[in-house]
């Protein structure tokens, strides 16, 4: 593919995520406003990415990749649409009708960015390049909101977002009328059933990762620490983001998956037993830095995973839409468990979810070596 039409479907990614760089910090901010409550915060991110992630799931399934500049197009100005409604006095039930719209247009943007690298020779290589990217477009955003939303509140952001669904239609010009076909005989449908446990463990494995996140401010104040730490510690863990990506971009045919697997979880049970010990800020800022470092190794080598269980790349398709799945379901379950003055139960449920997932994921890799052996 030639490297305009792939940069377009990598920015397309890029404006479907903006959100999730910045949910925090713009939550935080509906908080103060009296605009959404502790309890609602979970599941206003789950709602959004829940359907993010089931339009980009039935669209890998179900959709001819064909006609996408049309579709990108589309989709980059419902995704602005859908921001600009929140402006204004939007709040409770209005703020979560519409980010769960929101989740259509950024699930079929996300959609074209997955088909782009699930079809490439080396896709972990252009996983790393794509998380950081998107890292430093979040990261550029979000220190941005750090200026914006102490000056325009929770509104400013929005619009702010809805800027950036509009400037995607620049990339849409670009991106690749149509793509490939996968690996198989069939073009799309679903993956065999080892494909689908990867799936499934996959799941599993992301979620736990996604339990603390959304609840980064409580977990700072709860802490003794002011809501500025908390907002410093989303745009410096960005920046470890893009190391990160830069990281997985060089390691990406060099090291085994499960290596970075094993290693990346140690990195996040130990930062998330920090959090526990209610940290001075430069703790937290740090330990926070280096879980969102490992977070997009892990992110980047999913693909192998997926691919190791699923020679046709099928469940490779669907990987975006599993972690974004995945990025909803964990803060829903934990809404379940967290209270407005405690919400350290955010990460023993994590802990538990990472452990299983890991498990799961060591079974896929084993049998698959003891196959390869067979053979």
């Amino acid at each position: 593919m030639p490297l305009p039409q792939a940069a377009a479907a990598l920015a397309l990614g890029v404006v479907s995520l903006l959100m999730a760089g910045v949910l925090p910090a713009l939550y935080g901010a509906l908080g103060e406003e009296g605009r959404l409550h502790a309890a609602q915060f979970g599941l206003t991110a789950t709602f959004e990415g829940l359907v993010m992630g089931l339009v980009t799931a039935a669209a890998g399934i179900l959709l001819p990749p064909r006609h996408l500049k049309w579709i990108a197009a589309g989709a980059c100005v419902a995704l602005a649409a859908c921001n600009l409604v929140s402006v204004g006095g939007a709040q409770g039930t209005s703020i979560m009708v519409a980010r769960t719209a929101a989740g259509v247009p950024e699930g079929i943007l996300l959609w074209i960015t997955i088909g782009m690298i699930a079809r490439t020779r080396v896709p972990e290589r252009w996983a790393g390049i794509f998380f950081t990217v998107l890292t430093a477009g979040q990261m550029i955003y979000a220190f941005g909101f750090e200026w914006l939303l102490p000056r325009f509140h929770a509104n400013g952001g929005f619009i702010a977002l809805a800027l950036g669904g509009l400037a995607g239609i620049a990339a849409a010009v670009f991106v690749a009328p149509s793509f490939a076909p996968l690996a198989g005989d069939e073009p799309n449908g679903m993956p065999p059933r080892r494909g689908l446990f990867a799936i499934f463990a996959t799941l599993i494995y992301i979620a736990a990762t996604a339990t603390t996140g959304v609840y980064l401010e409580p977990l700072a104040v709860q802490a003794g620490l002011t809501a500025d730490v908390a907002n410093r510690a989303v745009s410096i863990s960005l920046a470890a983001q893009i190391a990160g990506g830069l990281a997985a971009t060089a390691m990406a045919g060099h090291v085994r998956y499960f290596t970075v697997f094993i290693a990346s979880s140690a990195v996040m049970l130990a930062g998330w037993a920090v959090f526990l010990l209610h940290p001075p800020a430069w703790a937290f800022v740090t330990v926070n830095a280096a879980g969102g470092f490992v977070g997009i190794l892990v992110s980047a080598f999913l693909v192998p995973m997926l691919i190791e269980a699923d020679p046709s790349r099928k469940a490779a398709v669907l990987g975006g839409s599993t972690q974004v799945l995945a990025g909803a379901l964990g803060p829903f379950a934990t809404s379940f468990v967290v209270a407005d003055n405690d919400v350290h139960s955010a990460i023993t449920l994590g802990a538990v979810s990472l452990v299983i997932g890991l498990a799961l994921i060591a079974g896929l890799h084993f049998t698959a070596t003891r196959n390869n052996h067979a053979d």
